[in-house]
C-alpha cells in the first residue's frame, strides 16, 4: 500500500510553518490517541500522525522527504533506526509499556535509561517533554515521576468568573481549594505537592473571549430602525442597553466594564452585545401597507 503524503496526514500545506505543523499535530494526536479514541482506526492513525510529524518537524528530514519522498525513511510505522521516535521521543533502544490507572503509556528504553532528571532529546510534538504530553492527554500525573501530580477540577462558568472555594479529595485527604475570580478554562494552579488544571463548563448564553463576554440579543425590525432600550443580562445583573437608531444586524454594542475580572483583581473586561434583527414572517394588512408606503418614499431602498 502506498504511504500517504505526510502533509496530508497532518492536514497542512507543503509550505506550512513549524508552528502550523505543531498545532496540527497537537490537535490530531489528542484526537486519535488510542487511550482517548477507542475506534479501530485510531491506533494506526496515531502512528501515522506521529511518523509524519517526526519527519516534517525536523528541518533536515523534511528536506529529504520533500526531495525523495517516504522512501528516504524505511523501517515501519516509526521509521528507521535513524528516525524512530514515536509519541514520547526516543532512540533505537526499543519500546517499553506501562499502566497509569486506566491509561497505558509507551516509552523507549533509551529514554528511560537517561533518568527522570535529564533533558530528553528530540521534539515531542510541541510539548516540552513526554511528561507534558502525558498530562495533556490524560490530565493526570506523569508515570515517569518527574512532575508533581496534576489533577483536573471541573467548575461552572459563573464560578470561574466570580471565583469559588471547592473541597476536593487529593489522595484521600480533603483539601479546600480557592479558585480566583476570572480564571479561564485550562488554567493550571500550582500547589506545593500537586497541580490543579481547571476545566470550565460552557455557558448556554455567555461566550468568553479573553476577559470579554459576548452575548446575542434579538430585537425587532422597528427597534433596529427607530432605536430603543432593551434589557441585557450580564454576569452580574440585568442592565438597560440603548439601541441607537439605524442599528444594523450583527452590530456589536459594548457595555464597558461588565466583562470578566482580571485574576490580579485590577480591572475587568467588557461585555459585547451582538444584535440580531428579527424579520417578521407574517404581516397584517396594515403592516404591509405601512411598509409598502415606506418603500415607495425611500429613494435608496430598504437600507
Amino acid at each position: 500500500m502506498t504511504e500517504k503524503d505526510f502533509y496530508q496526514v497532518l492536514g497542512v500545506s507543503k509550505t506550512a510553518s513549524p508552528e502550523e505543523l505543531k498545532r496540527a499535530y497537537r490537535k490530531l494526536a489528542l484526537q486519535y490517541h488510542p487511550d482517548k479514541n477507542k475506534t479501530k482506526e485510531a491506533e494506526e492513525k496515531f502512528k501515522g500522525i506521529n511518523h509524519a510529524y517526526e519527519v516534517l518537524s525536523d528541518s533536515q528530514k523534511r528536506q529529504q522527504y520533500d526531495q525523495f519522498g517516504s522512501s528516504a525513511f524505511q523501517g515501519g510505522p516509526f521509521g528507521s533506526a535513524q528516525g524512530r521516535q514515536g509519541p514520547f521521543g526516543g532512540g533505537v533502544g526499543g519500546f517499553r509499556s506501562g499502566q497509569q490507572g486506566p491509561f497505558t503509556y509507551t516509552y523507549t528504553n533509551e529514554d528511560f535509561s537517561r533518568g527522570a532528571g535529564s533533558r530528553f532529546a528530540g521534539d515531542f510534538g510541541g510539548f516540552t517533554d513526554p511528561f507534558e504530553i502525558f498530562e495533556q492527554f490524560f490530565g493526570g500525573a506523569s508515570p515517569f515521576g518527574r512532575r508533581k501530580p496534576a489533577y483536573s477540577l471541573t467548575i461552572d462558568f459563573i464560578e470561574a468568573i466570580k471565583g469559588v472555594q471547592k473541597s476536593v479529595n487529593i489522595n484521600g485527604k480533603l483539601r479546600k481549594i480557592k479558585i480566583p475570580a476570572g480564571i479561564d478554562n485550562g488554567s493550571r494552579i500550582r500547589f506545593d505537592d500537586f497541580d490543579l488544571i481547571i476545566d470550565v463548563r460552557p455557558h448556554s448564553t455567555f461566550i468568553r473571549e479573553g476577559q470579554d463576554i459576548i452575548t446575542e440579543k434579538e430585537i425587532s425590525m422597528a427597534t433596529a430602525a427607530l432605536g430603543g432600550v432593551v434589557d441585557i443580562e450580564t454576569i452580574d445583573a440585568s442592565v438597560k442597553l440603548k439601541i441607537p437608531q439605524g442599528t444594523q444586524p450583527g452590530a456589536l454594542i459594548r457595555l464597558r466594564g461588565h466583562g470578566t475580572p482580571y485574576i490580579s483583581g485590577k480591572g475587568r473586561g467588557d461585555h459585547y452585545v451582538r444584535i440580531k434583527v428579527t424579520i417578521p414572517t407574517k404581516l397584517s394588512g396594515k403592516q404591509k401597507q405601512i411598509l409598502e408606503e415606506f418603500q415607495k418614499e425611500s429613494k435608496k431602498g430598504w437600507f
